[in-house]
């Protein structure tokens, strides 16, 4: 089942010191371009007054959001550059073998989860919705977008990715190397509560297993954008980061929780399920 995904984890240099130091590097050089930027914009006096306060709340759509792209990008071409650097791999090795009707499948398919969800959801609590449109909904449609679509390319690039070919590497089997992975993905989650850490570890590890299926991050990274885009832009929860953003609706269920989470460890296996059934999920040979 992971024969193409493996191929394209084996290009470049794969020493397990090489392994280590990619990462550290990618982020020094994150960190140090960042402080650069920073400073420059503050001398030439183009950062307006408290842009890094308005930087930490969806509120206020245009900081957030744009930060969200600016950061996320910017660490995005710093680990690739890293990557190739210390192991000759290219950002396509990593990227993996790229199917766009998968990109585009996994993005309908979510969407349509993340709306049965809401749904459900609503018949249970419906005291716990309102309409939340308003004159920013417009404007934080597009913003949103663009700042999310950078994130979830990010995240899938470094973990259903980088991270999760190290692994299939190592361990040499699937299980294993999308159970890390995934655990790892959890763990940056634990700053948003128990509840969203364990359903991003359960999101990782199936995410991890449907990359390897399907030989790249295509079906992942339609996955990613649509469920964290509905999050802001859609049904946005009290409970999550992009709360006070003023996306078309406003949930806030803090009693259901748990159920959301049973729920979302549900579809996540129905959809790890469909993508092992379905033989054209499965990856293509290698080029």
């Amino acid at each position: 089942m992971m024969d193409t995904y493996l191929a394209y984890a084996a290009r470049g240099r794969n020493d397990w010191w090489r392994y280590l130091l990619t990462p550290i590097l990618g982020f020094l050089l994150t960190a140090l371009v960042l402080i650069v930027l920073t400073l420059v914009l503050m001398f030439a006096h183009l950062l307006p007054p408290g842009f890094a306060a308005q930087m930490q709340h969806p509120k206020n759509i245009v900081p957030f959001y744009l930060g969200i792209a600016a950061c996320f990008g910017l660490l995005t071409v710093c680990f690739a550059a890293a990557a190739f650097f210390i192991q000759r791999k290219r950002p396509s090795d990593i990227i993996g073998q790229w199917r766009s009707k998968l990109f585009v499948q996994g993005l309908v398919i979510w969407t349509g989860v993340q709306a049965i969800l809401a749904l459900v959801d609503y018949v249970i609590a419906p005291g716990g919705f309102s309409l939340s449109l308003n004159a920013g909904t417009a404007l934080l449609a597009t913003t949103a977008l663009a700042g999310i679509v950078v994130q979830t390319f990010t995240e899938e690039f470094l973990f259903r990715g980088y991270l999760t070919q190290g692994l299939v590497l190592a361990f040499k089997k699937p299980l294993p190397a999308a159970v890390v992975s995934g655990l790892l993905f959890g763990a940056l989650h634990i700053p948003n509560g128990l509840p969203q850490a364990l359903n991003a570890a359960v999101f990782g590890i199936v995410c991890a297993l449907i990359a390897i299926r399907s030989g790249g991050l295509a079906l992942t990274f339609g996955i990613h954008l649509a469920n964290n885009y509905f999050g802001a832009a859609i049904v946005v929860s009290g409970s999550d980061v992009f709360k006070g953003s003023p996306g078309l609706f406003s949930q806030t269920t803090p009693q259901l929780l748990w159920w959301d989470f049973s729920l979302g460890v549900v579809v996540l296996v129905a959809m790890f399920w469909l993508v092992f059934r379905r033989p054209h999920f499965v990856a293509e040979p290698a080029a």
